[in-house]
């Protein structure tokens, strides 16, 4: 079993940046792509990006390409999310998520049902 907990969330204006962390534990964190996602109420959750085992390979959806950055330490069991230039629309709570495999799959890397274990969250709020 993986223990996932996501942080780093806050307030920010519009046109800032936040950093946000995901430790894992209780397995081994390397051997396992990663992923993060978004959900706001009365939508459903949203793959926003993947990153593979070794960090080689990552993927982002088109509503972040460009703005968000996927990362891992592998020797600190941690995954990253850099986010700049937030705007309104990126108010959610943001998870993050192991997968039972060392890659992301490709065009199946936001299919939320081919991820583990998860976090709990961490709420992300944009103010124009």
């Amino acid at each position: 079993v993986q223990v996932v907990t996501e942080s780093g969330g806050g307030s920010v204006q519009a046109g800032g940046s936040l950093r946000l962390s995901c430790t894992v534990s209780g397995s081994t964190f390397e051997g396992h792509a990663m992923g993060w996602f978004r959900q706001t109420p009365g939508k459903e959750r949203e793959g926003l990006s993947c990153i593979n085992y070794s960090g080689a390979t990552t993927y982002y959806a088109d509503s972040v390409k460009g703005r968000f950055t996927i990362s891992r330490d592998n020797a600190k069991n941690t995954l990253f999310l850099e986010m700049n230039n937030l705007k309104p629309e990126d108010t959610a709570i943001y998870y993050c998520a192991t997968r039972p495999f060392p890659n992301c799959a490709g065009s199946s890397w936001d299919v939320e049902s081919l991820y583990q274990y998860w976090g709990q969250g961490t709420q992300v709020t944009v103010s124009s």
